[in-house]
């Protein structure tokens, strides 16, 4: 809890001209740190556990009014309150902040039917099930998850109230003034929508820096912490590059003289920045920048999908994959099928079937010439094909066989080109689109880029959701994805 007024940073610093929004007490009133956002949370829990207690013997008096005995009832109460707010405890649920307080979430539904559960083992376990009303506790479960459920949208809303109104806030400096890496922070910081932050600026005992952004310049680490002491910062965030253990540990020491956070930014996640996902390997902080997007038992689901619909789907287009191949045998020379090289899983070249659009001594099998829409190699019967991507159905043999899936980024030609120059040299980090198997659709697909790609533009926007739908995949994303391609096949103007 902070409590010093402007005044008193101000008659501390007369020196800086601080910011108004960096001044505690500038709403007036007292102000809690994002601290007490856990806190806040364990309340909610006591009071939607406490809530549960009359809506279930209300229900259970009209539904069943049988007589419950209040001291077995009341221990299994007792047991899973304490059960569930020690699982709670465990997950770090109260000791959460504004910036991840939208966290873990639905596991509080969860812990409640463990907790449950829990309890009720313990009623058997104790010789008391005899006297143990099952109807009781399924309507204090049913009344506690409802309490739960209803409670964590009004307790952000409050949490959202409260840092506008400037009760719950957090004042944050930065210790480095270099400005490629002040300018990245405070855009990152921005686009966060965190009302309770406030930054005061920034601070550096090297030559003074002429800007820092848009940061106000505090002065070194003396003024940092005397401001600090005088509550006008709550956080210290260091962000020097190249900076030695020798320095750091100075810093760090005349920052420990006040009592507030110092948190170290390193320069790597400043320049990844926001392409990475922090974990812990043991007690050492990792920055993952990314990792296989099928493994354990996702890459089980994934190939059961395959397996299954792309079985079920061969059997139902298989009379148009027959007239479709009768059509063009009759109406070109050459075979009805056309296998070209591709770039697959992993970046290693798969052979995909298709069926064949392009008159057969035309046909370009490195993908060197990117179609067009009047593309004078294209068969007229091929035109109609490749409109309604029924050319792309013989792949549901590469799905079965396992170099494709149904869903994934569109495998390329392997010399395939945008504007004058190969994709891979085109856009940058267009290899990672390779870490699944490729596609018959895919989200860029469905999402309007189909067909031609023209533009750099454009081809960046593809690989953009190409590993769009690499993070964030699941088998709900695939069965829209599948769901969608169909109108876009009819709609869109640009396949050709």
């Amino acid at each position: 809890m902070i409590g010093e007024s402007e005044q008193l940073v101000r008659a501390a610093m007369p020196e800086l001209d601080v910011p108004a929004a960096a001044l505690p007490g500038d709403r007036g009133g007292v102000r809690f740190t994002s601290n007490i956002v856990g806190p806040i949370y364990l309340a909610a829990d006591f009071i939607c556990l406490a809530a549960a207690i009359p809506i279930a013997l209300a229900a259970y008096h009209v539904l069943i009014g049988a007589r419950l005995v209040a001291s077995v009832h009341l221990f299994a109460l007792f047991m899973l309150s304490a059960t569930y707010l020690l699982i709670r405890a465990s997950k770090h649920a109260y000791q959460r902040s504004l910036a991840d307080a939208l966290e873990d979430e639905g596991s509080a539904l969860f812990d409640a039917v463990v907790s449950s559960l829990i309890a009720s083992a313990l009623i058997w376990q104790f010789g008391m099930i005899d006297n143990y009303s099952r109807g009781i506790s399924i309507l204090y479960l049913l009344a506690l998850c409802a309490s739960l459920w209803l409670s964590r949208p009004l307790v952000r809303k409050l949490l959202r109230i409260l840092a506008k109104r400037g009760v719950i806030g957090q004042r944050i400096a930065f210790y480095g003034a270099e400005p490629a890496t002040a300018e990245t922070i405070e855009r990152l910081l921005a686009s966060l929508d965190l009302p309770h932050l406030s930054i005061v600026g920034v601070a550096d005992d090297r030559p003074r820096v002429d800007e820092v952004g848009d940061m106000h310049f505090i002065g070194g680490l003396a003024e940092l912490t005397a401001l600090a002491r005088a509550g006008g910062v709550d956080h210290v965030f260091i962000s020097v590059s190249d900076m030695n253990r020798e320095r750091l540990t100075e810093i760090v020491e005349g920052l420990s003289e006040v009592s507030m956070d110092v948190s170290l930014i390193p320069p790597q996640a400043v320049a990844l920045a926001p392409d990475y996902r922090v974990s812990l390997l043991g007690a050492i902080p990792v920055l993952t920048l990314w990792q296989r997007p099928f493994r354990d038992i996702n890459q089980f689901v994934k190939r059961g999908e395959d397996l299954l619909l792309g079985a079920l789907a061969l059997i139902l287009v298989s009379p148009i994959l027959l007239v479709a191949a009768i059509l063009i045998r009759l109406t070109s020379a050459g075979p009805a099928l056309f296998i070209q090289p591709r770039m697959g899983f992993n970046n290693e070249v798969i052979r995909v079937v298709k069926f064949r659009s392009m008159f057969f001594d035309q046909s370009d099998e490195k993908g060197l010439v990117t179609t067009s829409k009047s593309d004078p190699r294209v068969t007229p019967v091929g035109r109609v094909l490749r409109k309604l991507s029924i050319d792309e159905l013989p792949q549901l043999l590469n799905v079965l066989k396992g170099d494709m899936s149904l869903v994934g980024p569109r495998p390329h030609a392997t010399h395939m080109r945008v504007g004058d120059r190969f994709y891979v040299d085109a856009v940058r980090g267009y290899a990672g689109r390779h870490r699944v198997k490729p596609g018959i659709t895919g989200l860029a697909q469905v999402r309007g880029l189909r067909g031609e790609i023209r533009t750099i533009e454009r081809a960046k926007r593809r690989v953009e959701l190409d590993k769009e739908y690499i993070d964030q995949w699941s088998l709900w994303l695939d069965l829209k994805i599948m769901l969608a391609t169909i109108p876009a096949v009819f709609l869109d103007e640009d396949a050709y």
